[in-house]
């Protein structure tokens, strides 16, 4: 197996950060240079997958990783089929903030695996927080195409990009009869 069949938190000391290369700047910057900053603080955590081999550094090189946080949106947001069921106030849901696959492991799945995994990850924390959705900020046609795939609906525009969102309850059904 060429990685790992874990993901682990993001550990300076033990993965190249620098030779990450998804192939979109943004986050190929972020996992380089904000990922760990944003763990120290406290505002995201960041998952791993790392490969089997350990590079000539000591260190193993990142297949891919996800980044994830809480946030909130407001009702206005939501379709009113759902908004009219939710209070007036922000409702919680988790962000899943980054998402990458290096280029050297595209083509083989991975992108659905660390996907998968960040739903599963979330999913296991909503049992002790509980957060009324999952949100993804797209970054471009792309992603919105990826996303789509596995069940996110489109929910608005936020930041200039793309929100969509896959509710809790539909997470549970993927999860509960595993």
């Amino acid at each position: 197996m060429i990685y790992n069949s874990e993901f682990s938190y993001l550990d300076k000391s033990i993965h190249d950060r620098n030779i990450f290369d998804c192939g979109e700047d943004e986050l190929n910057i972020f996992i380089k240079t904000k990922a760990s900053k944003h763990m120290e603080i406290g505002i995201s955590k960041t998952l791993v997958l790392q490969s089997s081999d350990i590079l000539d550094n000591n260190k193993y090189r990142i297949c891919s990783f996800y980044s994830v946080a809480p946030t909130s949106i407001t009702r206005e947001s939501l379709p009113s089929s759902i908004s009219k069921k939710l209070p007036t106030y922000p409702v919680p849901v988790f962000l899943i903030a980054q998402l990458g696959v290096d280029i050297k492991y595209h083509g083989i799945g991975l992108g659905k695996i660390t996907l998968i995994k960040a739903l599963e990850y979330l999913y296991n924390i909503n049992s002790k927080i509980s957060a009324f959705a999952i949100v993804v900020d797209c970054l471009n046609e792309k992603a919105v195409s990826f996303y789509s795939k596995y069940g996110f609906k489109i929910l608005c525009n936020h930041n200039d990009r793309l929100r969509m969102f896959i509710s809790m309850k539909d997470v549970e059904s993927i999860f509960k009869n595993r």
